[in-house]
């Protein structure tokens, strides 16, 4: 199984209804998959050391799903052997009214973190394309008429245009960006709004405004189908991962990331000889301390 299987980055269209929720094409273990990530999380560790020290670059991770994909569970394992000084996590809501007399990406820059950090973001500047799009919730911003086009289809095409420019001015700022989407199948969505609504410990995870949603599933899909047509480019690829066997997401999350700071090949800095003389000072001085 390669991660190259599930990249979009302008070479080819995806279809989404041709495009794998479970994974189960591919002959693959479950015990032997889970030991696996679990072998990759030292690698990590050791790369976001490095990355951290270095402070060249900076690691943008974009996750993006509809509900009950399980972002929160993939941030959580994914990153649960990494140290948590040099990663931020942003969970973006539904915008404020200072964020919404902006524009879109206003506050998606607030959230970009210095370099040498890994940044990941639950939900994004795509939501702007989605969420934003499926509602309609642009037709009540306060804009002048010039900045509302005459459909739809202008108005994201014109969005997508914008996040790629932004994008590709983030790319040359020195962040590295992986956007990923957990494709997660209609049955699955059910089966764990059923788990949240009969289980008393996840209850706080649903709201009846997740049926709403649920029932613009076609238009989600066709949302999220054409965003990533328009956005997925070199600098900026998309990954759209099968979503219903969390242990297989979290596999290739995991290598995903790890084949993206191999790349960067982050490297501890090398001290000047005045300072490696500095460090040899100090450490005769440790040595013939006295207490």
């Amino acid at each position: 199984m390669k991660t190259q299987d599930f990249k979009y980055d302008g070479e080819r269209k995806l279809d989404l209804k041709k495009a794998s929720t479970n994974g189960k094409e591919y002959d693959i273990d479950k015990k032997e998959t889970i030991e696996k990530t679990a072998r990759m999380l030292p690698k990590l560790e050791e790369l976001q050391g490095k990355l951290y020290a270095e402070a060249k670059e900076g690691l943008l991770i974009i996750l993006q799903a509809i509900d009950a994909a399980g972002k929160d569970s993939t941030i959580k394992h994914v990153m649960s052997g990494i140290n948590p000084q040099g990663v931020i996590v942003t969970s973006f809501k539904q915008p404020t009214s200072a964020e919404l007399a902006h524009g879109f990406l206003w506050r998606i820059e607030k959230s970009i973190p210095e370099r040498g950090y890994i940044g990941i973001m639950n939900r994004s500047h795509y939501e702007d394309v989605l969420t934003v799009r499926v509602n309609k919730f642009y037709k009540s911003y306060n804009l002048p008429d010039r900045c509302i086009d005459a459909s739809d289809k202008d108005f994201f095409k014109k969005r997508c245009r914008q996040i790629n420019n932004y994008e590709q001015y983030l790319s040359e700022s020195g962040y590295r960006i992986v956007k990923i989407f957990l494709n997660v199948s209609a049955d699955k969505q059910k089966e764990r709004f059923l788990e949240r609504i009969d289980n008393p410990a996840k209850n706080w995870k649903f709201s009846s405004g997740d049926l709403k949603e649920r029932a613009k599933w076609d238009e989600y899909r066709r949302a999220f189908e054409d965003a990533i047509n328009a956005t997925g480019t070199k600098i900026a690829p998309w990954y759209v991962l099968p979503a219903d066997r969390k242990w297989l997401t979290r596999y290739l999350v995991s290598k995903i990331l790890l084949e993206t700071l191999t790349d960067m090949d982050p490297k501890y800095p090398e001290l000047s000889d005045e300072e490696k003389a500095r460090l040899s000072d100090c450490r005769e001085a440790l040595m013939n301390e006295k207490k």
